[in-house]
């Protein structure tokens, strides 16, 4: 039983922190590590919304990435 509270303890941590970063990216990120999505409307953000939750390690350091190239 230890071992199932552990993942999931783990697992909400994660959906947490992913809820968090989405959020952020939807609202500011997406369009510095994407030219194109700079002026996407909020229809298209609410699409990515679920993938960003999901996606938020390897999208955080895109969007690193992405921020230390431009001034």
């Amino acid at each position: 039983m230890a071992y199932a509270e552990t993942i999931l303890w783990i697992a909400s941590l994660y959906g947490l922190a992913g809820l968090a970063f989405a959020i952020a990216f939807v609202t500011r990120g997406v369009g510095r590590v994407d030219r194109a999505a700079e002026d996407a409307p909020i229809g298209f953000r609410l699409l990515i919304l679920p993938g960003s939750l999901a996606l938020w390690p390897l999208l955080l350091s895109r969007w690193m990435r992405s921020t230390r190239r431009r001034p």
